[in-house]
């Protein structure tokens, strides 16, 4: 089954006003709680305006109607309470507001896990800091464990971008030249979509994330698989895959273990453990991902990978090796 369809992924998959976290929790409260005493506040100073108007309408003459308008004891009691609920109200939502603020400020407890996040034109690096050997990068997939606080260290490598998972956590701008701190934590399995929260460009909207929680357990399994450089003694097919990879992809993509170590686009190590391609915007299959290499234009207009012009024995000996990078 396809990941992308666990748990919270499916029916929820951009939803900020149901969330599953201690960064987004305080904040959804806070906004329902707002939205309803708003409602509230609306429907009472209705009520109270069509009660006037009926009542007044009702009971004064037209001679009464005619009148100048006085204070009377009545409007300033009125005036009064009215005042007097206002304030209460709007230091009670000031005080809300402060308390949810200092609760997604930071985690409760010290976080284990920092991830380096670099958004692009038009996807997502992670990397994933640790020794020697420990360390690893991957494109549009984010990991983390159930129940655990992730620290994130956002950054731009090119425009402004905005880092914005709403079911885990608020908007964070990512601007060049300069990091920003955030973190989030979901409690409960699932998979979370995320997105660019700035327009960064004409492939601005197909730039998707996927925040993956996964149980502890199943997360130290799925790292260190990550950590494995490719898997080496290629079938022929494969074999003259990889020299055409190092011939025509090394310059912009790495793959750990072989000659291949460009920085321009995503890792592609274990490619085909992801769940979609081009940021969310087709899913991870041979058919798109040929489609893909052979004319990324035609999917993703203005994209920066370059159409490849490979003859149709290049493609299949590509995707020979393509398809050993799990």
């Amino acid at each position: 089954m396809n990941r992308l369809a666990w748990g919270v992924g499916l029916t929820t998959p951009m939803s900020y006003l149901r969330t599953y976290g201690p960064r987004a929790d305080p904040v959804t409260g806070l906004t329902w709680g707002l939205t309803i005493l708003s409602l509230a506040v609306i429907a009472i100073v209705t009520g109270l305006v069509l009660a006037g108007v009926l009542l007044r309408g009702r009971r004064a003459s037209a001679a009464a109607l005619a009148a100048p308008a006085e204070r009377g004891a009545s409007g300033l009691a009125w005036i009064s309470i009215g005042l007097g609920l206002t304030v209460v109200t709007l230091v009670g939502a000031l005080i809300w507001t402060m308390q949810a603020l200092a609760m997604v400020d930071s985690p409760l407890t010290p976080p284990h896990l920092t991830l380096e996040i670099t958004s692009h034109q038009w996807w997502w690096e992670a990397r994933y800091p640790g020794g020697p050997g420990q360390s690893f990068a991957t494109a549009n997939e984010i990991h983390i464990p159930v129940g655990q606080p992730v620290m994130l260290k956002l950054a731009a490598a090119d425009v402004i971008h905005s880092f914005w998972v709403p079911s885990l956590t608020g908007k964070t701008d990512m601007i060049p030249g300069r990091v920003n701190i955030a973190w989030l934590q979901a409690d409960r399995p699932g998979v979370y979509r995320g997105t660019c929260g700035e327009y960064c460009g004409v492939q601005h909207a197909h730039m998707a994330l996927f925040v993956i929680a996964q149980p502890p357990a199943d997360f130290e399994a799925w790292r260190r698989a990550q950590t494995q450089p490719a898997a080496g003694g290629l079938a022929p097919d494969a074999g003259q895959g990889a020299a055409v990879f190092a011939a025509r992809c090394a310059s912009c993509h790495t793959v750990r273990g072989s000659p291949a170590h460009g920085a321009d686009g995503p890792d592609l190590t274990h490619l085909m453990s992801r769940t979609t391609l081009a940021a969310g915007a087709l899913p991870n299959t041979i058919g798109a991902l040929m489609g893909w290499i052979a004319n990324p234009q035609a999917l993703k207009p203005g994209a920066r990978m370059p159409a490849t012009y490979l003859s149709g024995p290049q493609l299949a000996q590509l995707r020979a090796y393509l398809e050993t990078l799990r």
